[in-house]
């Protein structure tokens, strides 16, 4: 019998943090050796719908055992879904992810749908866990708000849909 706080290989689990990960993703046509330095990334989701089936059964119910037809409820798994994928980044000089964006919205879809992992590393920079993503495209290009007295870093967001996410390591 193993420990609550290890893996059946023996070795304790650990709790990984939500600041050391790196999500990669290759764009066509990109100049640059890396396509965004990303400072948050969530939506990281896959469900599954539950179908929920009635049928009426010719089984006797009831008090006086006089009413036929019972209804049993059955709940069956259904579609699997992944929620879109929200990457952001400090808004910069490249033109690479919103060129992505606007190429899908020029008709040049079916041509943009790419695949990309982001990594997960424990507080000694080792990769402990790896989730893949098929199929992204690019649904929304947002950028924060500007204010002259502000002093903030300007924000951009871009939100992927996904075909696809899995856990893979």
């Amino acid at each position: 019998m193993t420990n609550a706080s290890e893996e059946p290989s023996g070795s304790p689990i650990e709790v990984l943090t939500t600041s050391k990960f790196y999500v990669e993703i290759t764009l066509q046509g990109s100049l640059e050796t890396i396509d965004g330095y990303f400072m948050e990334c969530s939506g990281l989701s896959r469900s599954q719908d539950v179908i929920e089936i009635a049928e009426v059964t010719p089984q006797v119910w009831g008090k006086s055992s006089s009413t036929k037809g019972r209804v049993v409820r059955t709940k069956i798994p259904g579609n699997v879904k992944c929620d879109n994928i929200i990457l952001k980044q400090g808004l910069t000089i490249s033109m690479t992810m919103w060129n992505w964006l606007k190429a899908v919205e020029d008709g040049k879809w079916s041509e943009q749908f790419r695949d990309g992992d982001i990594t997960v590393y424990d507080q000694s920079d080792t990769e402990r866990a790896r989730f893949r993503f098929n199929g992204a495209w690019p649904v929304r290009y947002k950028v924060s708000d500007f204010k002259a007295d502000g002093s903030e870093f300007a924000i951009a967001e871009v939100e992927l849909s996904v075909r696809d996410f899995l856990r893979i390591n």
